[in-house]
């Protein structure tokens, strides 16, 4: 059993509100629309709060984390994503790159992407991965806006392929 399969049933009570908060500046900044896709959804945060708007599909490597949430879920790593190329009109990921493989995962963002699709994502200010993080970012996407909230980056990515 891995650490977030076994921090599933509590994860909310300790993490809910720092990443509705993030959600919440993310949604000041970005217009968001179409299909979404959450990348790291965890307990489906995302789901649970724009699933009535719009169609929001999330993916976690927990199984036990995605039983806590809502809506189309699939088990899935993001440096794998089950999904066919130019699939989502909107992604958004909340403080999970930094457990990834950085280049696959971007890889596979920009993989699912639709062309003019809005990408949010955000990053642990404190992870070593952080200056490799942003290399990719300006490889795979070119310009970004970066905002702040407590401990993570914000980064928005208006994508043009």
């Amino acid at each position: 059993m891995n650490y977030y399969d076994r921090l599933a049933p509590g994860y909310d009570e300790l993490h809910a509100e720092e990443q509705l908060t993030k959600l919440q500046i993310l949604l000041q900044h970005a217009q968001f629309h179409g299909k979404i896709l959450d990348v790291g959804a965890g307990t489906c945060i995302v789901a649970k709060h724009l699933g009535k708007q719009f169609t929001v599909i999330s993916v976690d490597p927990s199984k036990k984390m995605l039983d806590q949430g809502i809506g189309e879920r699939h088990v899935a790593k993001a440096e794998q994503l089950p999904f066919a190329a130019k699939t989502f009109d909107s992604i958004i990921s909340l403080t999970v790159l930094h457990h990834c493989d950085l280049q696959q995962a971007l890889s596979e963002i920009q993989r699912v992407a639709k062309p003019k699709a809005v990408i949010a994502l955000t990053f642990l200010k404190k992870s070593s991965k952080l200056k490799q993080f942003e290399r990719l970012l300006q490889t795979f996407f070119g310009k970004y806006e970066k905002l702040e909230a407590n401990q993570d980056f914000l980064y928005l990515i208006k994508h043009s392929h």
